[in-house]
């Protein structure tokens, strides 16, 4: 597979500056100020934060914008298989990835602008993604905080059309604190004074409080799941309910129960950004939304081929327990509709509750496979991650690779029932298994 420019302009920068985050808005501003400061002519900006659903919620809002007929760029990070997934640009019929040499060249440019100074990969990335949706004209841009919010680069956005912040839960202990509220208290940091903020749904009271108690006290009016709108399942349809009244649509192409909320956060936030959401648009947007790596089936392809014969693949990159519970979720409502053995494939990195992912699926999965993360250096060795599995109560073996996985399952199986399989634990892992499987996000 021939290497593209971005891609080789990027791994130059990776040699040349930190992997990893040092939350500061610091070495951003001074480098968007170098660039004419691009940031500040982005089009009507949802700017989201949250622990998990991030990106589900903007997949959802692109949904609804492109329904609507409008243009969007979004941002998401990390990629899974290609640097160019983390810009989409909006275009008339639905935005399109980036074109390689549109990277390429504004990747050369920011990197010329900041001289060689101290920076961050990810800090160098999001100047890219502001000079890319500075430049090229949308009706909107999504905009996803890479990690935490407050010190994330993203939030030199001081004017969002909108702040929306999905569920927060324990993740990134080392930068964001190791309770909850701390961790809200980080998510809060792109509310800003004024600016209108939708909150999600919570598991945590104590999270709510902090957001809601940072809304109230910044003056932003204030939207919040449960209270101004929410979604429920009825009669095989999603009602969403806001003070505006009745939306009933089809259920979110997008698997599990929890995807209801994340779609009604996303409803609320492009409302409340100022865009209209008609019943037609919510319904076409509900049918068509798609958010690569997150339950998503795998397609038909080399690693797919290598499993049991009529095997149904999910992947997903959840990586902590909040993830493994509504992924566990999802899996259980599949079950309900057609049992099926279900077996696991994981990889994790050692940054991540291990056990903690793993006790979602007590009492549900017949056998975990630990694999390794080929794709970080912070991959946990299989034999300590098949542990892990065990001590949460699975019966659990390590394996050198999701390929010999899928394959001593096929040479053993024997059943009737084809069996069900969930690639899972890091989005590094998903994108190892897209790549290697030949389909990566388009």
């Amino acid at each position: 597979m021939s290497v593209s420019s971005a891609e080789c302009a990027i791994e130059r920068l990776m040699s040349l500056h930190p992997k990893g985050f040092d939350l500061s808005l610091e070495r951003i501003g001074r480098l968007l100020e170098r660039l004419d400061n691009p940031h500040r002519r982005m089009p009507p900006v949802i700017h989201i934060a949250g622990t998990n659903g991030k990106g589900s919620a903007a997949a959802f809002a692109r949904a609804l914008l492109e329904a609507a007929g409008k243009t969007v760029h979004v941002h998401t990070s990390p990629h899974l298989v290609n640097w160019h997934e983390r810009y989409r640009m909006g275009a008339p019929g639905g935005g399109r990835l980036v074109e390689d040499a549109v990277l390429a060249a504004a990747v050369e440019r920011v990197e010329r602008a900041n001289r060689g100074e101290k920076i961050t990969v990810f800090e160098v990335l999001t100047a890219v993604m502001f000079v890319l949706f500075s430049e090229h004209p949308a009706d909107a841009a999504i905009v996803e905080v890479g990690l935490g919010g407050r010190f994330d680069a993203t939030n030199v956005i001081a004017s969002p059309a909108v702040s929306l912040i999905m569920p927060v839960a324990l993740d990134h202990e080392a930068y964001l604190g190791d309770r909850v509220e701390l961790i809200a208290a980080e998510k809060a940091g792109i509310i800003k004074p004024g600016v209108p903020v939708v909150v999600g749904q919570q598991e945590w009271d104590a999270a709510r409080e902090v957001l809601t108690e940072t809304a109230d006290r910044l003056d932003a009016p204030l939207k919040v799941y449960g209270q101004d709108f929410l979604a429920a399942e009825e009669h095989g349809r999603m009602v969403y309910q806001d003070e505006s009244g009745l939306l009933d649509l089809p259920l979110p192409r997008l698997p599990g129960r929890h995807q209801l909320a994340n779609a009604a956060a996303a409803i609320a936030a492009v409302k409340t950004a100022g865009f209209a959401v008609t019943d037609q648009v919510a319904e076409k947007a509900m049918v068509e939304v798609s958010w690569p790596g997150r339950m998503q089936t795998l397609p038909e392809g080399r690693l797919s081929a290598l499993a049991p014969e009529g095997a149904e693949i999910w992947i997903d990159g959840g990586h902590n327990p909040s993830a493994g519970a509504v992924i566990a979720e999802a899996l259980a409502e599949a079950e309900e509709k057609r049992p099926r053995p279900l077996f696991l494939i994981a990889g994790m990195l050692n940054t991540k509750d291990q056990t903690g992912y793993f006790r979602a699926f007590e009492g549900m999965v017949r056998h975990v496979y630990a694999v390794p993360v080929n794709n970080s250096d912070a991959g946990v060795p299989t034999s300590e991650l098949a542990a892990h599995a065990m001590a949460a109560g699975l019966s659990a073996e390590p394996v050198n690779s999701v390929a010999n996985a899928l394959t001593l399952l096929r040479d053993m199986w024997d059943e009737d029932e084809p069996p069900r399989i969930l690639i899972g634990g890091s989005l590094y892992l998903v994108g190892e298994v897209l790549a290697e499987n030949g389909t990566p996000p388009v």
